[in-house]
């Protein structure tokens, strides 16, 4: 038995290794790198395929031999993840691709395009989106009109929410073949189709927002605040029912005397299913109490991407003032924000209320706190 499961991942790997170099395998390409016969080749290939380890991508037309492929190196989407977002009447769409220049081709032209969007941020792969329920107008086309746009973002029974794309080359491949693969899809339902524009509806779940600002985690000796915040979101990045989405860096008041050395907090982003809040709560502060190197810890739970002028206030003042531990449990309960621990919640609130901030603002204490995409500054509490 041993060598026969030798044999075959000897010849599987040489399939994955004739797909990713040359697209395609046949019997005789095998035969001939393996240095076996002809027959020994076809009776590996029909067992892989019966285990749909690999595909028929095209079958023996006369003199051409048929033509095999292994399902593994074969990419089915650059799309890895399609989720959103819901707050109010706004939403939030992130869009992670396996490549970057494909997450900036779509910045480049969902921007261009305009329509339902009203701000469009790319970080690395991750394409981050805000738009409010409603349509908007797009001119799609080829050069130097956007080739992909979104026209329209609605809410739909059963916690859906749907967004009306048109494109036209690429981004309707993508749109027709690879979006609905993505994590995260219910589905794609295709509109029309006609003169080269493709006009589809992407279904996915509104998803609850939240985020977790952590502070006082470390002592002058041992940890880092933004290492246990990193580790929190890969735990509980493996829970069902959550989407991450990244990990942010904030300074407070760097004069701040009893800060143990620069005084950072960091807040971690996460997209979940509102009926996991209870466990997820309960489990990351266990992780967080018994991650910390201080008692002081403080952990804080807001729901929602919008921020309240209140909030980006409470901000200002952590980065230019002593703040009490009472200012910070009044402001966290006037704005629906929840807090555990002990004095690491006053800069644990002041992590979640930059929420929507762009990365020079949360390291510049003297920033102007101008967000990113209107949610910020015009949501309710």
């Amino acid at each position: 038995m041993p060598g026969v499961l030798e044999k075959r991942r000897q010849f599987l790997q040489l399939m994955k290794r004739f797909t990713l170099e040359e697209g395609h395998f046949t019997v005789t390409d095998i035969a001939r790198k393996a240095g076996c016969p002809r027959s020994t080749a076809q009776d590996w290939i029909n067992r892989l395929l019966s285990e749909r380890c690999i595909m028929l991508l095209e079958g023996k037309k006369g003199r051409q031999a048929a033509r095999y492929a292994a399902t593994s190196a074969i990419i089915r989407s650059a799309c890895k993840r399609i989720f959103t977002t819901l707050d109010g009447e706004w939403v939030q769409i992130y869009h992670e691709c396996l490549s970057a220049s494909s997450a900036a081709f779509c910045e480049h032209h969902h921007r261009l395009a305009g329509g339902a969007l009203c701000e469009v941020i790319r970080d690395g792969t991750l394409l981050r989106e805000c738009g409010r329920l409603g349509e908007g107008d797009a001119d799609i086309g080829l050069y130097p009109k956007p080739s992909v746009g979104v026209l329209e973002i609605r809410k739909e029974a059963g916690n859906a929410l749907v967004q009306r794309i048109r494109c036209v080359g690429g981004p309707a491949y993508s749109l027709t073949e690879m979006m609905g693969q993505a994590d995260g899809v219910t589905r794609v339902d295709l509109i029309r189709s006609e003169g080269g524009l493709v006009e589809g509806e992407v279904i996915t779940r509104a998803l609850t927002y939240l985020a977790i600002g952590i502070d006082d985690t470390d002592s002058s000796m041992e940890g880092a605040t933004f290492a246990l915040a990193i580790a929190l979101l890969q735990f509980i990045s493996r829970m069902e029912g959550v989407m991450p989405i990244g990990h942010q860096v904030v300074i407070l008041n760097p004069d701040l005397p009893e800060k143990t050395v620069g005084n950072y907090a960091s807040f971690i982003e996460v997209a979940i299913e509102p009926e996991i809040f209870g466990d997820l709560q309960d489990r990351v502060i266990h992780f967080v109490s018994d991650g910390s190197f201080s008692p002081e810890w403080g952990i804080a739970f807001k729901t929602g991407f919008s921020v309240t002028p209140e909030l980006r206030d409470y901000l200002a003042g952590a980065r230019g003032r002593i703040v009490t531990t009472e200012e910070a449990e009044r402001v966290a309960e006037e704005n629906g924000i929840i807090l555990h621990g002990g004095r690491g919640k006053i800069g644990a609130l002041a992590a979640v209320a930059a929420v929507g901030l762009s990365t020079p603002v949360l390291m510049d204490p003297e920033g102007r706190m101008e967000a990113r995409y209107p949610a910020s500054s015009r949501g309710s509490r």
